[in-house]
């Protein structure tokens, strides 16, 4: 199959590439900017230079291909500026600009196939119930732009066509921004996210994450959660990394620290319990890690290096 992958230099479009090319599919990677460290190392990998706001390169890059996997997003700089709704701009603007364009482009060039990227945190608080994707949506004014990003890939589904939609759990892996935050917090005893100790959190790690995208391409149209098997309360979460990290349990934030965690606190603070058992039935895919308890060690072993 050939296959267009935007965002391909992300934490998770670049271990979408190499799974990608180890199934034999041919691969045009869409980037800003070429990345030197790609050219030698890949050879089989083609390269598409592109602007996903100028909609005719757009047009130009994903012509020819049966499927395009729109990875394509824009993270506040550091864990510090995510609490400032102005850095994420350029993601709002990627996911309603970028994403149209994208789908209107893959419509155009007669894909076959588009696969979406978007964020299962927008889920409501349910406490300790499942959340399924019949749950709607709820997502905060920093990140309500990722229904125009899922509206694009709907309206491109049809005859002979899919839109796929893959609604992302909390990240985590040696390369995430956030982690490495929450690391250095819990060396000073804090485990440094908002919202009750009994809350839950679902997670995926970039891996596990990187497998999913590649088995969406046998998924029917529709939106799938990618998460763990086991999302865990923020008490296992933080109690566990600090465990592996040979620490002491730590302290919670009080609720009055809130507004310190800016336009993404209500939303981090959400207890989300979020099941992945839809992808699972319709792909046959499944995380290798089963919760972030048997991901930690793995993923600490990998920020240091060994």
């Amino acid at each position: 199959m050939r296959i267009f992958v935007s965002g391909a230099t992300g934490v998770i479009g670049r271990r979408v590439i190499p799974l990608l090319l180890a199934q034999g599919h041919l691969v045009t990677a869409g980037v800003r900017e070429m990345p030197a460290s790609w050219t030698a190392a890949r050879l089989s990998l083609k390269y598409a230079k592109v602007d996903l706001f100028d909609a005719d390169a757009v047009k130009h890059a994903v012509a020819g291909h049966d499927a395009i996997i729109n990875l394509a997003t824009h993270m506040p700089s550091s864990a510090w500026r995510m609490v400032f709704r102005s850095a994420w701009r350029q993601n709002d603007r990627i996911r309603r600009e970028g994403a149209a364009n994208i789908a209107a482009a893959a419509r155009e060039g007669e894909a076959i196939r588009l696969i979406q990227e978007s964020f299962a945190p927008a889920y409501p608080d349910r406490g300790d119930e499942w959340i399924d994707e019949e749950v709607p949506l709820d997502p905060a004014r920093y990140n309500r732009t990722i229904l125009d990003a899922e509206q694009a890939a709907r309206e491109f589904s049809g005859t002979d066509r899919t839109g796929v939609v893959l609604r992302f759990a909390a990240f985590y892996g040696p390369d995430a921004m956030q982690l490495r935050s929450y690391v250095d917090a819990l060396r000073w005893g804090w485990a440094m996210l908002p919202g009750r100790p009994d809350g839950f959190i679902s997670s995926i790690s970039h891996d596990d994450a990187a497998a999913a995208v590649v088995a969406a391409l046998n998924a029917p149209a529709g939106a799938y959660n990618v998460s763990d098997d086991e999302p865990v309360t923020h008490a296992i979460f933080f109690g566990s990394l600090a465990e592996a990290l040979k620490l002491g349990p730590p302290k919670f934030v009080p609720d009055w620290t809130m507004p310190l965690f800016g336009a993404v606190g209500p939303t981090m603070a959400r207890s989300q319990r979020i099941s992945n058992r839809k992808l699972k039935q319709a792909t046959g895919w499944g995380p290798r890690f089963a919760s972030v308890r048997e991901g930690w060690p793995e993923t600490l072993a990998g920020m240091n290096g060994g």
